[in-house]
């Protein structure tokens, strides 16, 4: 006798969807898509200065002395983005670094990662700094058993229009 017909497609199933739900109360306790951005604007920060371009047979490379100042602030958002999602409670020292980070990113790597770098940790840098966590949750009050307030349709008018 079939117990299963769907076989491993079931069980994979009913995993995927407890994964998504468990991710998904785990991304509501925290900063998640501050951190995210955040991460993601050290990614430019990182490539453009090590970057070796072909374009039609012409060399391209925009490694200058900036190189060094690239290696830090992208490797500090890095650290930044990661901090957001693993320890909330620094979210405001980690936003307003993320902040600080991408305005200076623009005159010393490279335009900030060719502008992806800074509008990335600006954003960030923001959803960091508005993120406040999730209050504990109060039981619903009982509507009370009073009077309704509510005027009539009829009364609430002076004049003749």
């Amino acid at each position: 006798m079939i117990t299963n017909p769907f076989g491993r497609a079931g069980e994979l199933l009913t995993a995927t969807l407890e994964f998504r739900r468990r991710f998904s109360t785990w991304r509501g306790e925290r900063p998640f898509w501050a951190g995210l951005f955040t991460f993601t604007a050290g990614l430019p920060i990182l490539y453009w200065p090590y970057a070796k371009l072909d374009l039609g047979g012409i060399p391209l490379a925009l490694s200058t002395t900036s190189g060094a100042g690239s290696l830090v602030i992208g490797t500090l958002l890095l650290t930044l983005g990661i901090t957001l999602c693993y320890r909330p409670h620094l979210r405001v020292f980690a936003g307003i670094a993320t902040l600080l980070l991408a305005v200076v990113s623009f005159p010393v790597a490279n335009f900030g990662g060719l502008f992806l770098g800074v509008a990335s940790g600006l954003i960030g840098g923001s959803l960091a700094c508005a993120w406040l966590p999730p209050t504990a949750e109060e039981p619903p009050t009982p509507p009370s058993d009073g009077g309704t307030t509510a005027v009539p349709a009829a009364e609430g008018r002076s004049g003749d229009c």
